[in-house]
């Protein structure tokens, strides 16, 4: 493949994309980082954006969390935090340490994994980064193949220490490495190596059984539709083509189950022609992400240098906001974000209106679920028998607040058939709320957005007629970047603002 010219727009896109990936930047900066003409860089940021990769506001430019789609591609081929990740977080409870798991990548060791324990000191590896190999446990494993352990005392910052065991495949190659870390504060490097290594040690066989028998995704059977094409011819020359499909192949390449894919493979995955794909393919070889070995290909961990470092740390509420700015936009109505925190809801996120008259509710603000909509539907969102028991002769919060246990079970029900509440001057009077759940990637209820309006603005049937449907689709998009972190019911359970 050495006599194929790389795909340029592919080279460009990714120079873009790793200046975002440092921090956000404004198009000016992002000509002075890449050394690229102005007309190229908002080309190449206009097909981003399109791609919903990138968020342009104006001149500032922005990773959006479907970026994530391109370092998912390589963890989910990896197989590694699927199959190590339950054994992790039990180390983790036991050790009560966090715990990384990190692979081997050019001179360092990037992170795939982590476990992290929440102390007032806490330790802010993310997946994505990476450690300088010289002075990090993982990277003395990867350097001498004969160690059986390694630790590391304040060698990447003050305070740091860890110690670190192999995980071998069936070769005998270290694959990766799992490491405890943790502070000065709480060990020195000896009594953390007297406390942790004998339980990882001891818990090798058992990780690399499970690296064994990691489960990685089917390679595509049926032919893929070429997307690229519609919006080609929807956005015209501004859109290059070229970049959207190397990007479509680093992505197919996420589908590789063990051994590599093969052009074929990538081809079919895609719908491109043989052609496209061999071209992107060795563009994604010159970039180092991804490797060749007897006609097969397989994604580099030195894909997740594409902001996967500054992705994975976002929470739930930092992936709502800027979705909730544009509903208040396209609405002129405020919009919110809620979990549900016992028997209460506990606003997340938020987005006001300015009006004379406004709604004065704030992040943490929390109210009594049952006389809420985003609470109905977050209860609705819940297995009857998970469902909190609620007593008759709950506080009528106004006159026209349901107290009664049978009346609200009668509502949740339906708000889970009909998949949105509606409250009316329940909660205070004057104000009128409505709201539909957002799924994690499990499927299953982990927040509510909604709109509020004082009840002066309109009919509640006026209300459901005009902002039903922005609110739904604010909520498709929250949950379509949900996927893409892989955030579910689990991760959403201890959500921070």
């Amino acid at each position: 493949m050495s006599d194929t010219l790389p795909v340029g727009p592919l080279v460009r896109g990714v120079a873009v994309l790793r200046v975002l990936a440092a921090g956000d930047a404004d198009r000016a900066a992002l000509v002075r980082a890449t050394g690229l003409a102005r007309a190229t860089v908002d080309r190449v940021v206009a097909t981003l954006d399109r791609l919903a990769l990138v968020r342009a506001d104006g001149r500032e430019v922005t990773l959006a969390p479907r970026l994530m789609e391109l370092s998912g591609a390589y963890l989910r081929g990896s197989g590694i935090p699927a199959a190590l990740g339950p054994l992790t977080r039990r180390l983790a409870d036991a050790l009560d340490e966090s715990v990384l798991v990190a692979v081997p990548d050019i001179a360092g060791a990037r992170v795939v994994h982590r476990d992290a324990r929440r102390r007032a000191v806490s330790l802010a590896f993310r997946v994505g980064d990476l450690l300088p190999g010289g002075r990090c446990a993982p990277g003395a494993l990867f350097a001498d193949s004969a160690l059986t352990w390694a630790d590391e005392d304040q060698l990447i910052e003050p305070g740091l220490i860890a110690v670190a065991v192999p995980v071998r495949d069936g070769a005998g190659r270290t694959s990766c490495a799992v490491s405890v870390v943790s502070h000065t504060s709480r060990h020195s490097v000896a009594s953390l190596r007297d406390a942790v290594l004998p339980g990882l040690l001891a818990a090798r066989g058992d990780l690399e059984a499970a690296l064994a028998a990691r489960r990685t995704p089917d390679a595509a059977t049926g032919r893929a539709h070429d997307t690229s094409l519609d919006l080609k011819r929807e956005l015209g020359p501004g859109f290059l083509q070229s970049l959207a499909r190397g990007l479509a192949v680093l992505c197919a390449l996420g589908a590789d189950p063990g051994g590599g894919l093969t052009l074929t493979e990538v081809a079919t995955a895609t719908g491109l022609a043989r052609a496209t794909v061999r071209r992107s393919l060795l563009t994604l070889l010159q970039l180092g992400y991804a490797r060749a070995y007897d006609g097969r290909f397989r994604l580099l961990p030195r894909v997740l240098e594409l902001g996967c470092a500054r992705l994975s740390g976002l929470g739930p509420a930092e992936v709502a906001q800027p979705h909730l700015a544009r509903l208040v936009a396209r609405t002129g109505e405020s919009a919110s974000m809620a979990v549900l925190d016992g028997a209460d809801i506990r606003y997340v996120a938020r987005v006001p209106t300015v009006r004379i008259m406004s709604i004065d509710i704030t992040v943490g603000t929390r109210f009594p679920a049952y006389a809420t909509s985003m609470g109905r539907v977050l209860l609705a969102g819940l297995a009857p028998g998970e469902r909190p028991a609620l007593p008759d002769g709950l506080p009528a919060l106004t006159p026209n607040t349901v107290t009664s246990a049978a009346g609200l079970a009668r509502i949740v029900e339906r708000v889970a058939a009909e998949g949105h509440a509606l409250v009316t001057e329940e909660l205070e009077e004057g104000l009128r709320s409505l709201a539909v759940p957002v799924r994690g990637a499990d499927g299953r209820v982990v927040a509510a957005v909604n709109v509020a309006q004082h009840a002066g603005r309109g009919t509640p049937a006026q209300m459901l007629r005009t902002l039903l449907a922005p609110l739904r689709a604010t909520a498709a998009l929250i949950e379509a970047d949900l996927a893409a972190l892989g955030h579910s019911s689990g991760t959403m359970s201890a959500v921070r603002p």
